[in-house]
This record gives structure tokens, C-alpha cells and sequence, in this order.
């Protein structure tokens, strides 16, 4: 049985590996797990599962649980979330809380020798640098939990990275992907919730229809597979049912195809290098589906995507103010202190206004992340 430590257990991705584990009790147990702020699920969460470790936000919240739980350790903050990510006794961290918050956590968890499923992109799009050279330092294995990754991951089993010619990642489009520009001056956040295809947090939800969320992807992509940004392709691709490609130097593509359903790239992290049925997915009628469609992606129509693509390949510190920015501008759009366009003005005001530092260690990373919510927050 496979010991699993969950950050981020209260988000979309926490509650789908929740439901991984629930499948497959004889499994999977669950050991240590953070919930940020939503007290409800978090006592939903230590009746059914009994971890061992909990870590909230709030030290108030934390307070409370002691009360309650008494024989399970409560912890709070950042102290506790690196306590859950080294849980001694986990064998499997998966990494599912949102933004930057999970960079210093996954440092100590490589640190401790924990294999990771990474569902953070921000982790790798802040400090990819510092992320890798960790995991190749002690032998940790990174296993990608977003679809598209996982699709690369999965395309690549048995192959050779020097005989990839490109890699294929795959874009609903997201919310607004039929509107132009212009059409776009006053949707309101619940216009940009909607998403066609997926279910997924709000955060998630609005950078796929910024197309951030793919460029964050296009930078992870580039640390875990080792590619420049030349080798990484992004194609729109409305279905959702080809979740990524890899393009061979001897014109082979390999895809990875099925339903939209974060499970499948959850469970196959926990599992890898095996599979374990999903009995609950559905499976794939590509009769039924009958066209799958692709389109070129325009990065004057998608600007972040391409704000993505500079920012990757000028490297340093740059990525980590794209990301700061675009957090700090999705959280002010939420609260309707901003419109939807102002988010790209945002973020290129910001990476048009940093002098880029190459290599910057961890306490510069969080310095310059913290400057820069500051700076956005400044403009409203």
C-alpha cells in the first residue's frame, strides 16, 4: 500500500485524488494532507481518511482542530505545509495547491527524497531551475499530474529524448475561444467560469481563458522534458480528447487520447509505472465523437501565450514575475476590481517594466514575487 501526502486536498485536484484514493482503499492510504481555509471539507476529509498530519492556513483553524482531533497532529502556515510535503511516513507527495505557495514545500520534499506528482505548474514556471537540478541531485522522480504533461509523459514510455522533435501541447481555448478581442471588452467573471470543456478551479478557469495556463504549461513542459521552447508546439484543439503529442525525427507523432477527466492523469502518477482500472471513467468512443479539430494558436488574439513563450526564453527571473503578475491580476479580476483585458495589460506592464537576473536563488525568487503582487495590486 502506497502512503500519499496531499497539499492542496480542498481544490480540484485535491478532491480528485481524494476520489483516486476512495477507488482504491487497498491501494492507497492517505497520510498527511493541507486544506488551506475550507474548514467543512477539512473535517469531511480527517473523518473519512484519518490521516495522521494536518496542516491549515490559519492558526485560529488549527486551534480549533486540536479540539476536535486530538489524536491526529494539526499543523498551520508555511511550517505546515512542509511538514506535510516531508511526512516521513508518505511514500508519494502529490502537489496540488495553487501558485507559488508550493515552491519551498517541493524544495524539502526533494530534499527529503519523496517522489512527487505535480500538479503545481507554478513551482516549475518560478524556480524550474532550482526544482530540477534538486530532483536530479538525489534521484527524485517528478511525475506530472496536469493532462498535458502526463499525455507526454505517457507518449514517452519507451523512448529516447534525443529522437523528439517536438512536443504538441493541446488548448481547448477555453471560455471565450470564439470571441475576438473585441468582443471580449466587458465579460464578466462568470462569462469566464464557464469553461466548455472542463471542470476546474476559478484560478485554473480564467487562465485557460487568458491562455496563461497554457503558457505556464509550455514552460513546465521545457523543465521536465529538457526541450528548448523552439521544440514545444501549442495547437488549439476543441474536444479536449488529445490531451498532448510527440512529434519524432522520424515523423512518427505518439498521442495520448481519452475523455476529459483529471483522474486519469492523477491516478496514473500514484500508480506509475503500472495502471489500475478506472471503472468510474468513461471510456473513449472516438465513432461517437466522429471529428476532432485543430486550429493554430494566435498569440495576438491569446497574448499571454505568447508573453509565455518571451518570458520562458529569457529565463531568470523573468518567469517568475509573469506568474506573480498573472496571479495578482486573475485575484483582482475575481473581485471585479479589474476587466477581463486588463489582465494581459497587467502582466505585460509588469514584464516590460523587470530587468531580468539569471539564476536567482530562492530568496530572491520570493522577493521578486512578492515585489511584483505589490506592484499590480499598486495599480488599481
Amino acid at each position: 500500500m502506497k502512503s500519499i501526502s496531499l497539499m492542496g486536498a480542498t481544490g480540484s485536484i485535491g478532491i480528485q485524488t481524494l476520489d483516486v484514493i476512495r477507488q482504491h482503499p487497498e491501494e492507497f492510504r492517505l497520510s498527511a494532507v493541507s486544506a488551506g481555509r475550507n474548514m467543512d471539507k477539512t473535517r469531511d476529509i480527517i473523518r473519512e481518511f484519518k490521516p495522521s498530519l494536518v496542516s491549515v492556513q490559519l492558526k485560529e483553524d488549527a486551534e480549533k482542530l486540536r479540539a476536535e482531533y486530538g489524536d491526529i497532529t494539526i499543523l498551520h502556515g508555511e511550517d505546515g505545509l512542509i511538514e506535510t510535503a516531508c511526512f516521513q511516513d508518505a511514500d508519494v507527495l502529490v502537489n496540488a495547491v495553487l501558485g507559488s505557495v508550493g515552491l519551498h514545500p517541493t524544495l524539502k520534499a526533494i530534499e527529503a527524497g519523496k517522489t512527487i506528482a505535480i500538479a503545481n505548474k507554478e513551482t516549475l514556471v518560478t524556480a524550474g531551475h532550482l526544482v530540477m537540478e534538486a530532483a536530479v541531485k538525489k534521484g527524485v522522480h517528478l511525475l506530472p499530474v496536469d493532462s498535458e504533461h502526463s499525455a507526454i509523459f505517457q507518449a514517452l514510455q519507451g523512448e529516447h529524448t534525443k529522437n523528439i522533435e517536438k512536443l504538441i501541447i493541446t488548448a481547448s481555448g477555453g471560455s471565450f475561444r470564439d470571441k475576438s478581442r473585441d468582443e471580449l471588452v466587458g465579460v464578466t467573471v462568470d462569462d469566464a467560469l464557464n469553461h466548455p470543456n472542463w471542470s476546474m478551479g476559478a484560478k485554473i478557469t480564467i487562465d485557460s481563458a487568458t491562455m496563461m495556463n497554457k503558457g505556464l504549461e509550455v514552460i513546465e513542459a521545457h523543465w521536465l522534458f529538457d526541450l528548448p521552447y523552439d521544440q514545444i508546439d501549442v495547437v488549439l484543439h476543441r474536444e479536449s480528447i488529445i490531451h498532448s503529442m510527440v512529434q519524432f525525427h522520424d515523423s512518427s507523432v505518439m498521442a495520448q487520447l481519452g475523455t476529459p477527466d483529471m483522474r486519469v492523469p492523477i491516478q496514473y502518477a500514484l500508480t506509475y509505472p503500472d495502471r489500475m482500472p478506472h471503472p468510474n471513467g468513461k471510456r473513449l468512443n472516438l465513432v461517437e465523437i466522429g471529428k476532432l479539430h485543430f486550429e493554430e494558436m494566435d498569440t495576438d488574439r491569446f497574448k499571454c501565450l505568447g508573453f509565455a513563450y518571451a518570458a520562458g526564453r529569457e529565463g531568470g527571473s523573468m518567469p517568475t514575475v509573469l506568474n506573480a503578475a498573472n496571479e495578482a491580476a486573475v485575484a483582482l479580476f475575481l473581485k471585479g476590481a479589474i476587466s477581463f483585458l486588463q489582465i494581459d495589460d497587467f502582466v505585460e506592464r509588469a514584464l516590460n517594466g523587470h530587468v531580468t537576473i539569471q539564476r536567482p536563488d530562492l530568496g530572491t525568487i520570493h522577493e521578486i514575487d512578492r515585489n511584483t503582487r505589490k506592484l499590480v495590486d499598486s495599480w488599481v
